[in-house]
């Protein structure tokens, strides 16, 4: 496949030609096992992969990297805390590092790239084929802060046997790995068990003990990965783990009364936060009303609502 050769990412397993193909611009190499330029950090998995091929800047993968994963279908809480560590790993000047995929690997790819950082994306394609198609704007960001990476052929699309070994790669690319929001059973915590055998340090960013969404993460924080619960702890972290520092404001989120509070501490439909409040269902329904229009919670497709993402990040006005 030439360099520019334009593909559509199809889950058919097949690259064509036509309407809707998307590609992506910039420098194209291959890195062979023991040759100069592989990463030494990809020697220590039990099968390396013997060609690694990207486009973009392959000096970034001997920098100081760090992984952001959690569940493609996130909720508004997971979206937050993937772009919140996204965003101030780059401040710290630390590569942000993530498989591409949607939901959080996709909020901290492209929060990392809006605050300036470098990113990083591992495909489980080729490294020329985004995948989901929805996530062609953080592979691009990634070639042009950084790079996307692949173990695949150029113009492979998605085969299922690849996304266990991209796991692997991602945990091995990284000194830490911070885990936004997952559920027991995930790509993301399959990523986690790879980095735990690798000696990899674990960040959890815990959610309600209610959410199966946060099930994974709480256990990893309960086994003794280390437990993130606000911004300032992360930006300890990384600056104890990566010997930098960080310098920037921190937003601040507004004041919360017993609706937003009760919310952030576990999505609910408008019955159950009522019951919950020993609130009238048609008061509480107001509220929610006045709250949505004001950017501060937003209605799931389960009918739960949840703090928005904006409020979570403190960046309503």
């Amino acid at each position: 496949w030439p360099p520019g050769t334009w593909l559509r990412p199809l889950d058919s397993g097949r690259g064509t030609w036509g309407e809707g193909m998307v590609r992506l611009n910039g420098p194209r190499w291959e890195l062979e096992l023991g040759g100069e330029g592989y990463p030494q950090s990809l020697v220590e998995l039990q099968n390396p992969p013997e060609v690694l091929r990207g486009i973009g800047d392959r000096e970034v993968l001997s920098g100081p990297c760090l992984a952001v994963i959690g569940a493609r279908r996130a909720t508004p809480y997971g979206i937050a805390a993937a772009e919140l560590a996204g965003r101030v790993a780059a401040e710290c000047g630390v590569t942000v590092v993530s498989g591409g995929a949607m939901g959080c690997d996709y909020a901290a790819g492209m929060a990392a790239a809006a605050a300036g950082g470098r990113t990083i994306v591992v495909a489980g394609t080729g490294a020329d084929v985004p995948y989901p198609a929805s996530s062609t704007p953080v592979f691009q960001a990634a070639v042009d802060s950084g790079a996307v990476v692949s173990l695949e052929r150029w113009g492979q699309t998605p085969r299922r046997y690849a996304f266990p070994r991209r796991n692997a790669v991602v945990a091995a690319l990284c000194k830490v790995l911070v885990i936004t929001e997952a559920g027991q059973v995930s790509g993301t915590m399959s990523t986690a068990d790879a980095a735990l055998e690798l000696g990899r340090t674990l960040y959890a960013i815990p959610g309600s003990i209610f959410s199966p969404n946060s099930s994974g993460t709480n256990r990893l924080a309960a086994e003794g990965a280390r437990i993130i619960p606000d911004e300032a702890s992360l930006e300890l972290a990384i600056s104890m783990d990566f010997g930098v520092a960080r310098f920037c404001s921190q937003g601040e989120r507004p004041a919360a009364g017993p609706v937003l509070s009760a919310l952030v501490a576990c999505p609910s439909r408008p019955d159950e936060l009522a019951a919950r409040l020993n609130e009238d269902v048609l008061t509480l329904l107001r509220t929610l009303t006045d709250h949505e229009a004001r950017g501060l919670v937003e209605r799931l497709p389960d009918g739960r609502y949840s703090p928005t993402k904006e409020y979570l990040l403190g960046q309503n006005d």
